[in-house]
């Protein structure tokens, strides 16, 4: 019973650790990113959807899965390929913040795997559909990966738009520039808009939702 007690508390104490931890990195993020690339968030009244939830965002740049990660209040779990675990400073980070790893080379499935426990845990986790970052700025065709997701843990999808963060960081640039970084977030889709629908028609409706962020977003940003 004793031991049993001890391994509560310690993991307990380790929990709060990592929460602490996500809530100084989110709030340093803001900052930074706030003086550095004038960083404004728009809709962020969507993010409060309670409960589990799929974050599906475009990908700009590296920078996304702070962006996104300083736009909502909540712990956010995020996916991040494997090669990334791979280097100690950085590794050490996302592990800290509980990334999932994803294995690209044997077919993600035990990123998924987790990824679909963790939000039928509760949690909300950030996917990027387009599967990785585009080459020039726009919105890349979608990859179906994550309908599967969607199907089995039937939750909300939260549709975000990035913008400016190629610009500030695009593929293959290994130093940012500064540039103003926008983001909007759509409004969720529910599991009724989705849940009778084929692959072609949700893809559709998905990319039809990140292209109305990602037109707030530009918009916002040519305006300012």
């Amino acid at each position: 019973m004793a031991d049993r007690a001890k391994s509560r508390k310690k993991g307990y104490e380790k929990s709060l650790g990592k929460s602490l931890f996500y809530r100084f990195i989110r709030m340093s993020s803001r900052i930074v990113s706030v003086f550095l690339f004038d960083f404004r968030a728009f809709g962020r009244e969507h993010t409060l959807v309670e409960g589990p939830a799929l974050i599906l965002s475009t990908h700009q740049s590296h920078f996304d899965p702070v962006l996104v990660g300083a736009t909502f209040n909540e712990q956010l779990n995020y996916l991040a390929r494997r090669t990334l675990f791979k280097n100690r400073l950085f590794g050490a980070l996302i592990t800290l913040l509980d990334a999932i790893e994803l294995d690209r080379d044997r077919s993600g499935l035990g990123g998924l795997k987790e990824t679909i426990r963790r939000v039928r845990s509760g949690k909300k986790v950030l996917i990027f559909p387009e599967g990785t970052r585009t080459t020039d700025g726009r919105i890349a065709p979608l990859k179906p990966g994550f309908l599967a997701v969607a199907r089995r843990c039937k939750v909300p999808l939260i549709p975000i738009a990035i913008t400016g963060a190629y610009n500030a960081l695009p593929k293959g640039a290994k130093l940012p520039i500064r540039y103003p970084m926008r983001i909007a977030v759509g409004e969720a889709i529910d599991v009724e808009e989705f849940q009778d629908l084929d692959d072609d028609a949700m893809l559709a409706l998905v990319k039809s939702r990140l292209d109305a962020c990602y037109n707030i977003a530009q918009s916002s940003r040519e305006i300012s």
